[in-house]
């Protein structure tokens, strides 16, 4: 087999070792089933304890709360954008209070204005989106559809430390980039959506939490398969749903609650992992330049600048050769992007940091 390099790409992401083996030992023949998972049939009792397992693990590794579905949807996140206006937004004499911190949370609003009015009630786009919102900036509205916000933007690197305290209004979260990263606290939210490929498995599927009142919002003649109703009620089984990448949410899961322990666990990990490069960044003199105000870095992506961009081509070139893949920044802002979800190992960051020392003083 190929030497397996450092993965630190945004998406699709690394995938714990433990989860990969597993699905390669069953990847020809399921247990029990004399086939793999991709052949059966979505309605056979074989995955229907998959699909269960999954929902199972998220419930547990969450606590969610016995008035909200886990469902799990296709499209990404970027449906959901659109899904999420048309269910709760279309057809009601109200606006959606977006929080716009990055560029995931601009196509979000970009979305919701084609179902109908949206305000953004918080910019950081003249900041150059490095930061998040104190509560006090917040210009909210009490009789909103929603409040939407985005938990972490891969692209800048900004993090969400609490979520926004938004009253009696819906709370709609997109945590693609941080699901599973952490505890949090479900009952404080309306609504949450998930891209798998990001942090809990390949891309195909998104994870959904949805409180019951709020399918209950749900407009009747929306297209079948942009109802969240009828996708809850038809336990995620309303057509043939992206099985394969079910089972790997389902594995991925699974290790986060026997191997790592739960998600008080995996949090210690990562900010042992995201504190190794912000060491590196900070101790550098102002050779590296991190993106992100110190109180907003995020935990899963650590963006960062050099002194020119001919020294951070240099920089990914050599980290490349050195056997770490994935850290150029998004072709949108430029610079170094160095992704750690849950399946970046202590040692990746390790090295990586000590790559960052080697590199200044070869360089600097």
């Amino acid at each position: 087999m190929e030497q397996r390099v450092h993965n630190f790409s945004a998406g699709p992401a690394g995938l714990p070792l433990a989860a990969l083996e597993e699905a390669q030992r069953d990847l020809l023949a399921y247990p029990g089933a004399g086939a793999s998972i991709m052949e059966i049939s979505h309605r056979s009792k074989t995955f229907e304890a998959v699909l269960q397992a999954a929902k199972s693990n998220i419930v547990q590794l969450l606590s969610v709360p016995s008035n909200y579905k886990v469902l799990f949807v296709q499209g990404g996140a970027s449906m959901q954008f659109s899904q999420i206006a048309m269910n709760f937004l279309r057809g009601t004499d109200k606006s959606a209070d977006y929080i716009l911190t990055g560029a995931w949370g601009s196509k979000a609003i970009k979305e919701a204005k084609k179902e109908g009015a949206v305000r953004t009630v918080w910019s950081g786009k003249e900041l150059g989106f490095n930061r998040v919102p104190a509560q006090s900036e917040l210009d909210l509205d009490a009789n909103a559809a929603y409040c939407h916000f985005t938990t972490n933007e891969t692209i800048e690197g900004v993090q969400f430390q609490t979520e926004p305290n938004v009253g009696g209004v819906p709370l709609v979260c997109d945590m693609s980039s941080d699901f599973l990263s952490r505890p949090f606290d479900v009952s404080k939210y309306a609504f949450i959506y998930a891209g798998a490929q990001k942090n809990i498995g390949p891309a195909g599927v998104v994870a959904v939490i949805i409180r019951d009142d709020m399918l209950a919002r749900v407009p009747e003649g929306l297209h079948s398969m942009l109802d969240y109703k009828l996708i809850a009620e038809n336990d995620s089984l309303y057509n043939t749903p992206p099985c394969f990448a079910i089972y790997i949410v389902m594995l991925v899961t699974k290790w986060l609650i026997n191997d790592i322990g739960g998600l008080a666990k995996i949090e210690a990990i990562n900010r042992q992992k995201a504190a190794l490069l912000y060491d590196a960044i900070d101790g550098s003199g102002g050779y590296y330049r991190g993106h992100a105000q110190k109180d907003c870095r995020s935990l899963m992506n650590v963006t960062w600048r050099l002194p020119s961009e001919e020294l951070e081509a240099k920089f990914v070139k050599e980290a490349k050769a050195a056997g770490m893949d994935g850290l150029k920044g998004h072709r949108s802002v430029g610079g170094i992007r160095a992704s750690i979800y849950n399946a970046m190992p202590v040692e990746g960051c390790k090295a990586l940091a000590d790559f960052m020392t080697e590199f200044k003083a070869k360089n600097g």
